[in-house]
């Protein structure tokens, strides 16, 4: 008994896998992206930092300089 509902649940588990990668391939192909939101959005501040970081300047200086809560990510 307990192995036929072993069975069920690994059954349901790769239904929910093949809906959960069918939605997200849509989703995908619709132009959605996942992932966490960037907290700068705009070129002109990503430049400025990447060339403050590349100048030798810390996280937290090009944070004060932009005025953000915390260093930015500058995908260095």
């Amino acid at each position: 008994m307990i192995g036929v509902l072993g069975s069920l649940a690994e059954y349901e588990r790769e239904l929910t896998k093949e809906r959960t990668a069918l939605k997200r391939a849509t989703s995908r192909a619709n132009g959605i992206r996942f992932g966490r939101p960037k907290k700068v959005a705009d070129a002109d501040h990503i430049a400025t930092a990447k060339r403050m970081k590349a100048d030798g300047h810390t996280g937290k200086d090009i944070a004060k300089y932009l005025g953000s809560a915390g260093p930015p990510c500058t995908g260095t």
